[in-house]
């Protein structure tokens, strides 16, 4: 089985590298799974989960990615992102409390009122890192 390198960066630095045997990403056009050799592309990102497919097809790596760009190569795969972490540095009580504050934003808010996008973005990603890190490392036996 082969493999392909993958990054993931932020402005603040990587997040992960590393060779796996797929990359399965939601781009705003839909599920992508990427395997090595793919076809090369460039894709916008949702604010979702990253799921990392090691060789051995039982162990997997998760990244919260906050939106971005894909660009896929046969030889690498590059996810750049405003924001990204990986499930083991996701701090579970600041997610907490950034849903709550997010909700209650959202709450006194109305759809046409300022700042609600970015409420309901905040609110996206405080859901997307509480999933992550609620996940486990091994894919489940078929």
């Amino acid at each position: 089985m082969s493999t392909v390198h993958t990054d993931i960066v932020t402005p603040a630095g990587k997040v992960y590298e590393g060779d796996v045997h797929m990359v399965c990403v939601r781009s705003k056009n839909g599920e992508l799974g990427i395997l090595p050799h793919h076809l090369p592309i460039v894709a916008p990102l949702e604010i979702a989960l990253v799921r990392l497919k090691h060789e051995d097809e039982k162990q997997v790596d998760y990244v919260a990615v906050h939106g971005g760009f894909i660009q896929v190569s046969r030889e690498k795969i590059t996810i750049l992102s405003e924001a990204a972490e990986r499930k083991a540095d996701i701090d579970v009580e600041r997610a907490k409390k950034a849903k709550a504050e997010a909700e209650k934003q959202l709450d006194t808010l109305h759809e046409t009122s300022e700042g609600y996008a970015e409420a309901l973005k905040k609110l996206k990603r405080s859901e997307l890192r509480l999933s992550t890190a609620a996940l486990n490392d091994t894919v489940p036996e078929a």
